[in-house]
């Protein structure tokens, strides 16, 4: 018998929230493979495995159009990735660089005894908020690893169907 999650069980699975998941179907980028007598989408264990492929691409730090084009088949230059990479990775350095130099602007007035103004404690939670973009970064590769591991489950559950 063929395995079906319905969108509420594959959210679960994968840590993704039930409308990622119904927007992904709504760009064509992730759709089910099937349909339940009263419309509920129902993902098969190969949409599992498309899924998976879909966030490790999308780990690499490519745009959800760029995504779609790679799973379609459509264009993936791994040179032009590589290069995004590196050209996200000085930017995020860059960020983080600049943050560090604000903290310790900041707690060198604090440490003497100087007013932090309104302004500078603006920018300061500004450039905090920005870097805490890098939290979301690593919230992805924890849906990674739970996709790996929802991976790792149905390919014994394919052994155990041979």
């Amino acid at each position: 018998m063929i395995r079906h999650w319905k969108v509420g069980e594959l959210a679960k699975l994968t840590g993704l929230t039930i409308r990622t998941l119904r927007f992904y179907d709504e760009i064509g980028l992730f759709s089910p493979s099937a349909r339940s007598d009263t419309g509920h989408r129902l993902y098969s264990e190969a949409d599992v495995l498309r899924l998976q492929q879909i966030l490790s691409i999308k780990q690499l730090g490519l745009s959800l159009d760029e995504v779609k084009s790679v799973v379609n088949g459509e264009r993936f230059s791994p040179l032009e990735t590589v290069l995004l990479q590196i050209a996200r990775l000085k930017d995020n350095i860059r960020m983080e660089q600049n943050l560090l130099s604000e903290l310790e602007y900041v707690s060198s007035l604090m440490k003497l005894k100087e007013p932090v103004t309104v302004e500078e404690f603006i920018k300061l939670l500004e450039m905090m908020k920005k870097s805490h973009g890098t939290y979301i970064t690593e919230r992805r590769m924890t849906w990674e690893r739970r996709l790996d591991m929802l991976g790792n489950l149905v390919d014994g559950h394919s052994d155990s169907l041979d």
